[in-house]
This record gives C-alpha cells, sequence and structure tokens, in this order.
C-alpha cells in the first residue's frame, strides 16, 4: 500500500480536503481523510484529484490539426473537412495512425485518464490500448438513404465486437439527425440495447443548420445531401414536420440515459427538459462549437435546467489541442455563476458515468481504480476548484498514481 498526501485532495464525489491523504493498493483506492499519516509520500502544495474524463473526441482525426479553416457556420466548415477526409482511402496511413498516437499520448500528459472517442474507422482501439488509455469508442455510422439498416448494422456490430475489450469498450452509435435516416436510427438503437455495454452517442442540435434541416427539410444540410446524392423526398414522411432535433429523436425512441447527446448549442428551455426527464447527459464542447461557427451552447441553463453536463474537446480538426483544463477555462466563461465544483464533477465524474465507466473512474472513492493527477497551486492561490478551472498547462500537471491495466 502507498499512502500520498497534499495540501489539497479532491475526492470530487465530496467536498474538497485539505492536506488529508489517499491511500492506494494494488491499483485501487482504498482510503483518503484529512489525517497525514506517518511515513506518507507527501506531494506538497498540489491538488490531488482524479483524471479528467474528455467524453467527446475524434482521435482519428487528429491529423487535420490546422488543416480545416474556421467558419461563419457549420455548414461551411464541413465541407471542406469531408473534402480533406476523402483524400485518404486507407484509413490505416501512416499520418493518420501517427497523429491519432501523439494527440492520445497529450491527452495524457494534460491529465485525462479516460475517453470517450467517436471512430468511423475503428483504427484507434488498438491505439487507446497500446496507450493504456481506457475508453468508450464509438464506432460511428452515417447513412441517410441504406437500402438494408438491418444488414449494415449486424456488419457493423460484427466489428464493434471484435475490436471491444475490457478497457477498450465499443458500442455503436449513428452520427447526426441529418446523416442518418429513421431506419438506420432504430437498428442502431436495437443494436445498442442488446449489446453487452449498452451506451450510445449522437451530434445534436450543435447547429442552426442542422436545426432548420429537422424542422423544415430545407437549408444547407438539405442542399449538402443533395449534392452527395443521397437525399430521398421519403425522409419527411417519417416523422411530423416541424419537431427540434431533440423532439425528432424522442420520437424515433433513440434517446434516454444510455445516450450521450453531443454539442446542444441549439438547445432550448422545451428541449433540456426533455432531456432532464430522460436522463440524458450532453457534452459540451464549447472551443470546438465556437471555432466551427455553431455559436456558443447555453451551458448556465443546461445546469440550471438539471441536465448532467459533461464535457469533450472534439477533434484537432475543430480546436488548438486536447487539454480539458482549456476545455474548462472555456466553460467558466461561459458559464460564471455555475460553481466550480460542479464544473469539476462534469469532467470529471458525470463524464465516467456517461462512458458506462463510472464505477471504476471519475472520483476517489473506495474501491475505485487510482488513476491519480496533481495539479501544481501557486502559494497564493486560496480557492483551489476555482482556480482548476481557470486553464491548467501540462506542465503543471503530473500522474501520482499509473493507470493500472
Amino acid at each position: 500500500m502507498i499512502t500520498y498526501t497534499a495540501d489539497w485532495i479532491l475526492p470530487i464525489a465530496d467536498e474538497p480536503i485539505a492536506r488529508g491523504f489517499v491511500a492506494v493498493d494494488a491499483g485501487r483506492i482504498v482510503g483518503l481523510g484529512p489525517e497525514r499519516p506517518a511515513g506518507a509520500q507527501d506531494l506538497g502544495r498540489v491538488a490531488v484529484m482524479p483524471a479528467l474524463v474528455n467524453a467527446h473526441t475524434h482521435l482519428e482525426l487528429s491529423y487535420l490539426h490546422g488543416r480545416v479553416p474556421s467558419a461563419g457556420s457549420f455548414a461551411q466548415w464541413v465541407r471542406p473537412l469531408m473534402a480533406l477526409r476523402r483524400q485518404y482511402q486507407d484509413p490505416e496511413a501512416p499520418e493518420i495512425v501517427a497523429a491519432a498516437r501523439m494527440a492520445i499520448a497529450a491527452a495524457r500528459r494534460a491529465g485525462t485518464g479516460l475517453v470517450g472517442d467517436v471512430s468511423n474507422t475503428l483504427i484507434t482501439a488498438p491505439l487507446l490500448r497500446e496507450a493504456g488509455m481506457p475508453a468508450q469508442l464509438f464506432y460511428e455510422l452515417l447513412g441517410f438513404n441504406v437500402d438494408d439498416p438491418a444488414a449494415r448494422v449486424a456488419e457493423a456490430q460484427r466489428r464493434a465486437n471484435a475490436a471491444s475489450g475490457a478497457d477498450v469498450r465499443v458500442s455503436l452509435a449513428p452520427h447526426a439527425p441529418y446523416s442518418v435516416a429513421p431506419p438506420l436510427f432504430r437498428a442502431i438503437r436495437d443494436a445498442v440495447d442488446a449489446s453487452t455495454h449498452p451506451v450510445s452517442t449522437v451530434h445534436l442540435g450543435e447547429s442552426a443548420d442542422e436545426v432548420e434541416f429537422v424542422r423544415d427539410a430545407t437549408g444547407p444540410m438539405r442542399e449538402l445531401l443533395e449534392q452527395l446524392g443521397v437525399w430521398t423526398d421519403a425522409w419527411r414522411g417519417q416523422l411530423p414536420s416541424g419537431l427540434s432535433p431533440v423532439g425528432y429523436l424522442s420520437e424515433l425512441g433513440f434517446l434516454d440515459r444510455r445516450v450521450l447527446v453531443v454539442h446542444g448549442v441549439q438547445f432550448n428551455g422545451d428541449d433540456l427538459s426533455q432531456l432532464a426527464a430522460l436522463g440524458v447527459t450532453i457534452a459540451s464542447c464549447p472551443r470546438s462549437n465556437r471555432y466551427v461557427g455553431a455559436g456558443d451552447p447555453p451551458l448556465e441553463a443546461f445546469y440550471a435546467m438539471d441536465v448532467d453536463v459533461a464535457f469533450g474537446t472534439d477533434s484537432l480538426a475543430s480546436v488548438a489541442d486536447l487539454n480539458l483544463f482549456t476545455e474548462l477555462e472555456a466553460a467558466r466563461r461561459l458559464a460564471p455563476r455555475v460553481p466550480a465544483r460542479r464544473l469539476l464533477e462534469s469532467a470529471t465524474l458525470i463524464g465516467a458515468r456517461a462512458l458506462g465507466f463510472g464505477d471504476e473512474y471519475g472520483s476517489i472513492e473506495g474501491g475505485k481504480r487510482a488513476a491519480l493527477i496533481a495539479v501544481r497551486v501557486p502559494d497564493a492561490v486560496v480557492d483551489v476548484e476555482e482556480f482548476l478551472v481557470g486553464g491548467i498547462e501540462p506542465r503543471d500537471v503530473s500522474w501520482v498514481h499509473a493507470m493500472p491495466n
């Protein structure tokens, strides 16, 4: 057993402990408290906390870092992204693999110990396992006009099962309402419900373009589908018109507590009430939202409406780095009235629960894995929780205890 002491221990599930300790045995938390046992390893003026949880990223897009310019609208931003992706026919191209491997390492250096990664190719599964980075990997499907959704999902599930393991779990996920038709949504949901780890995710309410498309079947997203040759007039007749994205997926029966919805920039009060009643968690990515022209999420409203909130960085195609502490800094600017403790809970425990790892990660509690980081705290700091949501650089983060296999 190893006992660590520090000026602050942040259990997340409870109040911070000043000048406390945490004890680790065989890679698990076995105790914590305010005492400072003799013979403990003193870490000094640091805050010891659970590793961060990046609930939404696209590691396989890391090779696009700096190559997709910011835009005034999401529809404008996504076109060059799609064009760049079409240039790579081999999903395991050395450039793609190397960039994803470097991104995982960089996230680890910044204190991330669990990720929710979205992949269209599953190339990140072995890379995450190689790096010892636990993950819920979402195998994302697109298909607006699919002849046989059941067959498509069955083949995807076979691939997901082959790539899945204890600490890198794989489940199916639809991309978004404008890229996945209702029959495919339903087939994915059925497969998720029948899987060993029944969690899924979906991009939802990200842009005004998406809202217009779902409500009226018009706008830039309709134009894009037509240009891609996949639009079908039958889509509009499958569900009532005039729905919001949340209403649309609720009508499909897709949303519940096992679904992590990402972005929510366009959610209104009715949407949030519905999500709260369903137990859905929102993964907010403020930096990416602004970069792609979607705007700022109504983050304070998320908390005010008692919706569970997690945080993600999204991909390196739309953010400068995968440092979740920087995402917390952006969240603090958008939500100055939300207590720092709730933001920190979102970046740890809420994210872990949403990914299906809540029993293992996200807080310092007896029996959980000892994935612990220490953040250096300047002498002048009094409110350590507020300090931690003010922007932390990787150089000030260290791993207290290596994540056990």
